[in-house]
Order: C-alpha cells, then structure tokens, then sequence
C-alpha cells in the first residue's frame, strides 16, 4: 500500500514545514516506482513483432499517433541523439515499417514517416498489449479496477508535468 509512513508530527520536525506537506515519500515513491515498472515490463512483451526493440517500437508509435517528423524531431521526442535516432529510423526503414520523403512544405528537408506494414504492427502491439490488460483486470475485483481507474488518471497527470 502506498502509504506515508510518518506521522504529521514527525514531518513538521524533520522537515520544519507544516505537518503532512512535505512527508517523507520515499517508500511510496520506491514502491510505485517499481510496481511501475514491473507493470510496464510484462505489457512490453506483448508485441507483434518479437525481435522489434522497445526503442524501436515507441518510434513507430510516435508516428502513428503523431504523424510523421523530421530525424532530428523524432530525436528530441524519444530524448536522444540524432545520431542514435538515425540507427534506429534505418534499422526500421530496412524492415518496411517506415518511409522517408521530401517534407510537402519545404522540399529540403526529410519527413520519416509510417508504412501500412509499420501502422500494423503499432495496431496489432496495441491490440495485444490491451487483450492482455483486460485479462488482467477481469481477474480483479470491481474495487480493484476502480482504484486502477483512479490510479491511471493520477499516472497520466504525474507523467505530463
């Protein structure tokens, strides 16, 4: 259970703020962390494609849901090099799943964008990824799956600050 562990009273000593602002969270923020990712682990071997990498994939998917970009846009939104995103946009161009072509707007630069064989595999990983998902909540409580619903909307806000 994420839970602070010390008590108001405790906090306003060891910190001076007021009680319960600025608790120790540490255990809470260990125990989410890794039930995070072990979480994220499992759904990640649900793919359509198994020698793909996780990399790789969230290429594809950044595609899929974001249209198509340039090698150095792509870089920045997966946060890292250009260089390192280039192996990657040429690994998956050798394997079908993506395109490059001259930007419609501005005919010097590249756009890298998604084939049908790259949109399937997005399609079919996601499929998969929520089949098993749905496996996993029908097997919990109506409490349960209603704490993960909360949970899940308190992740996405942590997630985009």
């Amino acid at each position: 259970m994420l839970t602070n562990r010390m008590s108001s009273n405790e906090t306003s000593q060891t910190t001076g703020h007021d009680a319960g602002h600025h608790a120790d969270l540490s255990p809470a923020a260990s125990q989410l962390r890794i039930a995070t990712f072990r979480l994220a682990r499992r759904m990640r071997t649900q793919r359509a494609v198994d020698s793909m990498s996780d990399g790789q994939f969230a290429v594809l998917a950044a595609l899929r849901v974001h249209g198509p970009h340039t090698l150095g846009d792509l870089a920045e939104r997966e946060r890292v090099s250009a260089p390192s995103m280039n192996r990657t946009v040429n690994c998956l161009q050798d394997s079908g799943y993506i395109v490059r072509g001259a930007d419609e707007r501005d005919g010097r630069k590249v756009v890298i964008s998604l084939t049908p064989e790259g949109a399937s595999v997005v399609e079919e990983t996601a499929r998969r990824r929520d089949a098993w998902v749905e496996s996993s909540l029908a097997e919990l409580t109506p409490a349960e799956r209603e704490t993960l619903a909360a949970a899940a909307a308190i992740m996405e806000r942590m997630a985009t600050r």
